[in-house]
């Protein structure tokens, strides 16, 4: 194969990849942008706060996370687990002596009049589905962060497949059709 055909071809290849890399990159950023702003917009919209840093309710090591966001609006994915997990979480262990909410309703299911197990029943419920919910604002939180990325990285790789590709095609422009990527060896003459 001819090095200035081998030099375009490659070169052509590249400038394609490049536009792919952009055009993704540029569909990851905006993802990206797109999943951080519906987990502002919707956690926002629940008017949810830290308690204050000093507050009663966060004292204990169990909460050292939640001092942290001391008297913030929660509106971020990372904020979201830490509520989940060092708020939500540590008080619903505190009910039904740590037993989850399928637990607490199979012996509601047992004993149907026990307004004990009914009230621990609705806690535990409400508890958990509150908690599953900002445990899914983390988790597309943290694919919007990857998504930031993902496309970062694709838009620094089709820049330097760019200029790869132009020097690429500035090499070719360079060479003659007769020089050849591979030359063939050429063989030694037999010994006499």
């Amino acid at each position: 194969m001819g090095r200035k055909a081998f030099d375009m071809l490659t070169s052509i290849t590249g400038l394609v990849m490049a536009g792919v890399l952009l055009l993704a990159g540029g569909l990851l950023i905006w993802a990206s942008v797109f999943i951080s702003g519906q987990v502002h917009d919707q956690l926002a919209a629940q008017q949810v706060f830290f308690p204050a840093a000093d507050s009663p309710a966060v004292q204990g090591d169990q909460f050292a996370d939640m001092r942290e966001y001391g008297g913030q609006q929660l509106t971020t994915g990372a904020q979201a687990q830490v509520y989940a997990d060092d708020f939500i979480g540590v008080h619903l262990s505190e009910v039904a002596d740590g037993q989850t909410y399928a637990q607490v309703s199979s012996a509601l299911q047992a004993d149907p009049t026990n307004t004990t197990l009914q009230d621990q029943a609705n806690t535990l419920f409400k508890g958990s589905t509150l908690r599953g919910l900002l445990l899914n604002a983390y988790a597309f939180g943290t694919m919007g962060s990857l998504a930031m990325i993902a496309g970062v990285v694709a838009l620094i790789a089709a820049g330097l497949l760019l200029v790869l590709s132009l020097l690429g095609l500035r090499h070719s422009r360079g060479t003659t059709d007769e020089e050849q990527i591979f030359d063939a060896p050429t063989p030694e003459p037999a010994p006499v």
